[in-house]
């Protein structure tokens, strides 16, 4: 969902910038000014200026002259967005205390474009391929949290959204027909949580509820995730979820004091 802006409005060099900054990952940590111009699809003039600006403001750094990286001040940008959350800081003992409570690894997480984006985690067993942790984004339509998440807007703009994802069957178990997503979705609304049985990752399963602010608006999620051959979908409901309501209560009603 991108807002609508006025052409006019649009400062294409900051786009451009972002979108350099946005090109390393873990897969290409250190690039050429060939390869960054490639991956972003730039000029090599274009991707030299931008680069060199970021390196001037200390976002970018090179040894050679050669390679890229980025530096770490741009853990600023991400930092800034967490410390204007005030329940991110405010969640984490909640979540402390919920992980030592069930024994598995609790997450927080936040829509952002089609994917959640983590803001707190606190882990007590590996059990994904992939690396989690605050920032980490992953498709909002296979996860437990992202359907509470969407489970809280308008239901037009909701039904709008998932017509909108290009989902991928990222396991036998990923739903990514657009009516059975609004239907689950649906059913996520009326029962306030959500239950991902191996459709991000085979072996995972997650539980998740809203957390909302005093206006009743969904502003995140919270889910407990546990390996299946250890985790049961009867446990999730009978053993989990209740501690997991009892959290996002204390935590809404830490919220709601601020």
């Amino acid at each position: 969902m991108e807002p609508s802006i006025k052409k006019s409005d649009f400062v294409q060099s900051l786009e451009k910038g972002l979108k350099v900054i946005a090109a390393f990952d873990a897969e290409n940590d250190k690039m050429t000014l060939t390869e960054v111009s490639k991956k972003v699809d730039l000029t090599r003039a274009n991707a030299r200026r931008i680069l060199l600006t970021l390196q001037y403001l200390g976002f970018v750094q090179t040894e050679d002259g050669k390679q890229f990286s980025l530096s770490p001040k741009v853990l600023t940008l991400g930092y800034s967005y967490l410390s204007s959350l005030p329940f991110q800081e405010l969640a984490k003992p909640y979540l402390k205390t919920l992980a030592q409570e069930v024994n598995e690894s609790c997450s927080m997480s936040v829509l952002d474009g089609y994917d959640i984006v983590y803001v707190a985690r606190v882990q007590t067993n590996r059990i994904m391929t992939i690396s989690l942790g605050v920032g980490t984004r992953l498709p909002v339509y296979a996860t437990s949290m992202g359907r509470v998440l969407l489970a809280g807007l308008a239901d037009h703009e909701m039904q709008e959204f998932i017509r909108g994802i290009k989902a991928e069957q990222l396991t036998p178990n990923t739903i990514t027909d657009s009516e059975k997503l609004i239907e689950r979705i649906q059913l996520v609304r009326e029962r306030g949580w959500a239950l991902a049985d191996q459709e991000l990752e085979i072996g995972v399963r997650s539980i998740a509820c809203p957390i909302k602010d005093k206006n009743g608006k969904t502003i995140a999620a919270l889910n407990i995730s546990g390996h299946a051959s250890r985790v049961s979908k009867d446990e999730m409901l009978e053993r989990f979820l209740p501690h997991l309501k009892s959290t996002v209560a204390q935590i809404e009603n830490a919220i709601h004091k601020l």
